[in-house]
């Protein structure tokens, strides 16, 4: 059983697990943070922004692709745990020539196209008179000025995908239901269940007959929107893996979210507006939920809330029509029926608007103060780079920072200097390291496999031995481009023996308790499925031709001798040879049993634990007739 890891950003995975003849890709997270390294783009041409003297390459359609560790046209089927983790899949299913399929649920899908139809959304409507490649030269790179003269693999980037490309790699998408177990080619069963992080978030099981792996990837005990955490489903795994914990172990997210609001509050009311850069879906729902009950307390009844994407529209509705994947409280309110998130309530009461860009409409309905929610939140493209250039020259406005996955500081770096004021409230809800701890005290695994980072702490805090996994025994670590052997061997195999042969066996009681019985038969193997079948019969003589033996049927057929079983008790064994006429016996002790020596016959009998050996000079006669002395002690069947 081994394991490949092909992304170095824990919360973003990409591994391939190869157990028991399948190939398994676990994830595909696109690591966007070398998106930081180029300018922002702007819907119109800022003249500011182009003659930034630090920040001179401008190549904004460059992402980072996964390293080939591994031939992914091997791979049989790759397991999607949240939408976030499925976002190299058009990289890979139409540049590798993969052709197996994918599994995901339908919330994972379906918010995972609006993520990625936002992105190229975002990329292709700021099209790129000429685009720079030659930089990619290492000669040309180490000139650079960092960070991008220390960029890893920049030959391995790659230009955003399309939205054809996107289609076709969602249509190689099967969807599944929560516990569906669903059969990879006979050999392994795997399993999507509840991981409580977002709508339609998955762990998956995988597991043969004798052997259980469990995959957990971005999981959250905190009471949200999504169905809450299986974790009974994870007892009794022989190896866990365990990516996708929180990015920041140290902010509470219950907190954050208070911060969030009361800096927003104190923005409005003394005149000013707040930038929200923001995913369309995940966290966004959370945060209108808490603003829903926030808003009249705070007197901001009035202010408007402005949601812009070109999947805006979309990811509002979907997120109240995917009822069964919600937490209990949420489905119940479908079955009143009211809708389950309050955001329907916001729009219908004009308190929330939501558009596709800030052309249009939304240039008539447009007042201040406001609230405006939009993407990226790597500050890089999208109307996000509007409000920044817009808004960034009055200390009155405020840009609030929700999502981890960005440092915020290189995010704001080609807009400084900035008048408009800066607040970090990273919310994250997946696991941090005491949640962690407790849950694999609870599963109990026997082997737990996770990244480098989770084995040691922050290097900005060193000392903070609790923000690292604790386990007994020691979790084991990998890195980006390694290939992990897991600790574990398959030891059985499960096979099924038809019913006419089970009928001809005759079991021999050998000891209490212990019967065994020998079998004579064919091993049939298809699909990874082994049946054993009675072998075939002898034919019958027809006529004056010659009688076929079984033999014949089956190639180096040989004929089964008896087995033996029992030990030999040497006092009892050497008494016996004394009446049948021994003489002169000497017994010596070995390390594995007993030597006989036969002196007068010049022999030797050497018994073991697991066999025992006669030897004699050229005397046959004498050699059988120890044999049958020998036989008297053993069973025979």
């Amino acid at each position: 059983m081994k394991l490949y890891c092909l992304s170095g950003h824990p919360t973003l995975p990409c591994n391939v697990l190869k157990f028991k003849s399948t190939t398994i890709m676990l994830d595909c997270g696109l690591d966007m943070t070398s998106t930081l390294n180029f300018l922002p783009l702007p819907l119109v041409q800022s003249p500011r922004l182009s003659n930034l003297p630090g920040w001179s390459l401008k190549d904004g359609n460059a992402f980072l692709d996964k390293t080939e560790l591994i031939d992914l046209s091997t791979v049989d089927v790759i397991l999607i745990s949240n939408y976030h983790c499925m976002m190299a899949l058009p990289y890979i299913t139409e540049h590798t020539g993969f052709t197996g399929t994918v599994y995901a649920t339908e919330p994972s899908v379906q918010i995972g196209r609006l993520l990625m139809e936002e992105l190229v959304n975002f990329i292709e409507r700021v099209p790129k008179a000429q685009s720079a490649s030659l930089w990619k030269n290492k000669d040309i790179q180490r000139l650079l000025p960092s960070p991008l003269k220390d960029a890893v693999e920049v030959s391995t980037w790659r230009r955003c995908y399309t939205m054809q490309e996107v289609n076709s790699a969602l249509s190689k998408i099967q969807l599944v239901g929560y516990s569906q177990k669903i059969e990879l080619f006979g050999a392994v069963q795997v399993t999507p269940l509840s991981s409580g992080y977002a709508l339609g978030s998955s762990n998956w099981i995988i597991q043969s007959h004798y052997e259980k792996v469990s995959y957990v990837s971005g999981s959250s005990l905190l009471t949200t929107h999504p169905q809450p955490m299986d974790q009974a489903s994870l007892k009794n795994s022989d190896v866990l893996i365990l990516t996708g914990l929180t990015q920041i172990p140290t902010a509470n997210p219950d907190g954050m979210v208070g911060e969030f609001c009361s800096n927003l509050a104190l923005t409005v009311r003394n005149g000013g507006n707040v930038l929200v850069p923001c995913y369309p879906s995940g966290v966004i729902y959370d945060l209108l939920e808490c603003l829903y009950q926030y808003i009249d307390s705070a007197g901001l009844s009035s202010i408007p809330f402005y949601f812009i994407s070109p999947v805006a529209n979309s990811s509002l509705e979907f997120s109240q029509i995917f009822a069964e994947w919600l937490c209990h409280n949420k489905q119940t309110k479908v079955y009143l029926p009211e809708p389950p998130f309050p955001h329907a309530e916001l729009i219908q009461t004009n308190k929330l608007k939501h558009y596709p860009s800030i052309h249009g409409d939304f240039s008539n309905d447009f007042r201040q103060p406001c609230v405006v929610f939009t993407g990226h939140p790597s500050l890089r493209f999208g109307d996000v780079v509007h409000f920044m250039e817009l808004w960034g020259k009055s200390s009155l406005n405020t840009v609030i920072f929700t999502e981890p996955d960005f440092s915020y500081l290189e995010a704001l770096a080609p807009y400084q200097p900035l008048a408009m004021k800066c607040i970090y409230c990273p919310i994250d809800t997946r696991l941090n390291f005491i949640q962690v701890s407790k849950l694999l005290k609870e599963v109990q695994p026997l082997h737990v496999v996770c990244p480098e980072q989770y084995t040691q702490p922050p290097p900005a805090q060193s000392h903070r031995m609790d923000l690292m996994i604790d386990c007994q025994p020691p979790a084991m670590s990998y890195r980006r481009a390694e290939v992990l052997a897991l600790p574990f061997k398959r030891r059985y195999e499960k096979i099924e023996i038809m019913p006419e042969l089970a009928d001809s066996l005759v079991p021999m009681e050998i000891k209490p308790g212990v019967s065994l019985a020998t079998v004579s038969a064919v091993l049939h193997t298809k699909d990874n499925k082994h049946i054993l079948q009675p072998p075939p019969r002898p034919a019958q003589p027809t006529g004056g031709k010659k009688r076929k033996r079984a033999s014949d049927d089956i190639p180096d057929c040989k004929v089964l001798k008896p087995l033996l079983s029992g030990s030999i008790p040497v006092e009892q064994f050497v008494q016996t040879l004394e009446k049948h006429g021994f003489s002169d016996i000497k017994v010596e002790d070995t390390a594995k049993g007993h030597i006989v020596l036969l002196q007068e016959a010049e022999t030797l009998i050497q018994i073991e634990e697991d066999s025992t050996h006669i030897i004699c000079d050229n005397d046959e006669l004498l050699r059988v007739r120890l044999r049958d002395l020998v036989l008297k002690f053993l069973q025979k069947f």
